[in-house]
């Protein structure tokens, strides 16, 4: 197998890292991890060596570079683990359309509780903005556990890229301690459950960078 690479930002702060970094973990692959501490002086220079966008993540295989996470996500699925998305047609679909949702929207959660994993600040960014997108998220962990759900703990069932996509969101409600419901919850420690995640977690803790409130 080609080695791969993938550029990262600070684990503390990049969701859109996260996403990525999980997929890859979850479909068991073996890669190399380079990452550029953000809001440096050198930041831009040092991602721009990899990424045509200017931004992390980047995918390098070989000669081929794949940027932004949900296209390193689907890459991913295609030449790796074809199970990351839902085997049945119209499943996949809602799941292909819940991740672009995801990707393009919630800019109140982004803008007033940015991903800090380290960080606890109870109560804080909970706009009218914010909260009719929280309840958007939870209408679609609802829907999606009750009628994909069974045969598992994930939305879907089993993991796959919609579990990725949100995993960011539940450590944002861990960060601003989001009041959760029962079925909310179980999703919630369920994400914090994936020994991934929680090598996520412990490699967030042990950086010694700090960002005041980057929006991530």
């Amino acid at each position: 197998m080609t080695e791969l690479t993938l550029v990262i930002g600070n684990k503390n702060y990049s969701s859109w890292s996260l996403r990525a970094w999980l997929v890859m973990k979850q479909a068991g692959l073996e890669f190399a991890e380079a990452r550029i501490p953000l809001d440096g002086p050198t930041t831009h220079a040092e991602i721009r060596r990899y990424s045509p966008s200017g931004k992390v993540p980047v995918l390098i295989d070989g000669d081929l570079k794949v940027w932004e996470s949900l296209a390193i996500c689907e890459y991913v699925a295609d030449r790796y683990a074809r199970d990351l998305w839902p085997a049945d047609v119209a499943d996949r679909a809602i799941a292909r359309s819940i991740c672009a949702e995801m990707h393009a929207g919630f800019q109140n959660l982004r803008e007033n509780m940015p991903m800090d994993c380290r960080n606890r600040y109870p109560g804080e960014g909970m706009t009218a903005g914010v909260k009719a997108e929280i309840d958007r998220i939870f209408a679609i962990w609802r829907q999606c556990r009750q009628k994909f759900g069974t045969g598992g703990d994930m939305l879907f069932g089993k993991f796959t890229v919609v579990d990725a996509m949100f995993a960011p969101v539940v450590m944002r409600f861990v960060t601003y301690e989001v009041k959760l419901n029962t079925e909310t919850k179980a999703y919630a420690d369920a994400i914090l459950a994936i020994p991934a995640i929680q090598e996520w977690l412990a490699a967030a803790y042990s950086e010694t960078e700090s960002i005041p409130h980057i929006k991530m």
